[in-house]
């Protein structure tokens, strides 16, 4: 039998630590762990490490750069992963998109979510999508503003194809703990909203190796790390 390496055990005792911590933070939030979901962000990591993280244990991987998530998804066909796109979507990159991934979180305009309906094979069952907020108001970063998000949905919520899940954020670094609280309970207010009109809205895409707690306490749905499971990215300046 071959070896088992130590990134391999790395691999393995970082996730057994990631949901010991998240059980943790939902009990001293009063929340069910069975409601707060793991996203592995595997981007720029060989598929190795992502063979090492499903035999650990972890189905749902997510990718930010097409062209190398579409190598590792041939790569790892094998596999029954369950594939999330959080990366810019660029207009013609919207096809192989909808083609080869079981969610995407970055959905940032309404432009993007009609193509993504369109070229949906109605073969595939509905794409899973969150729609991304802008919810520090950073001009660097897309997404759609608290004020617009109503109006998206109600149009959105219509196109075949899709299955709008929730609200995505990447918010601006924060300087503390009560800090990242506040951005998160914005984006918990924000659905809390309108799952009045859209009950079927169930999913906030937030948190990540560095502010998981906060984004917990806030409501969080699906966490989105990387670093704290696979260490630091492999290939500089992405």
């Amino acid at each position: 039998m071959p070896k088992t390496s130590s990134r391999q055990t790395n691999i393995a005792k970082n996730l057994m630590q990631i949901q010991h911590n998240i059980s943790q933070y939902c009990e001293k939030y009063h929340r069910n762990p069975q409601d707060v979901h793991l996203l592995a962000v595997s981007k720029t990591k060989p598929t190795e490490d992502i063979r090492t993280a499903f035999k650990a244990g972890q189905v749902s991987f997510g990718e930010n750069y097409l062209q190398e998530s579409i190598d590792k998804i041939n790569d790892l066909a094998d596999l029954p992963i369950e594939w999330h796109f959080i990366g810019a979507i660029q207009s013609n990159k919207t096809r192989e998109i909808a083609e080869n991934f079981a969610w995407v979180h970055s959905v940032d305009r309404l432009k993007i979510a009609k193509r993504l309906s369109q070229q949906r094979a109605d073969s595939l069952p509905p794409l899973n999508i969150c729609l991304q907020i802008n919810i520090s108001h950073e001009s660097s970063k897309s997404g759609f503003n608290i004020d617009d998000t109503e109006a998206a949905v109600n149009e959105i919520i219509k196109l075949p194809n899709l299955k709008l899940r929730g609200l995505m954020a990447i918010p601006a670094k924060a300087d503390n703990f009560l800090e990242q609280r506040a951005i998160f309970s914005q984006m918990k207010t924000l659905l809390t909203k309108l799952q009045t009109q859209h009950t079927q809205l169930d999913t906030l895409s937030m948190g990540m190796s560095g502010d998981m707690e906060a984004a917990i306490a806030e409501g969080s749905t699906l966490l989105r790390i990387g670093t704290a499971i696979f260490g630091e990215r492999n290939v500089a300046g992405l």
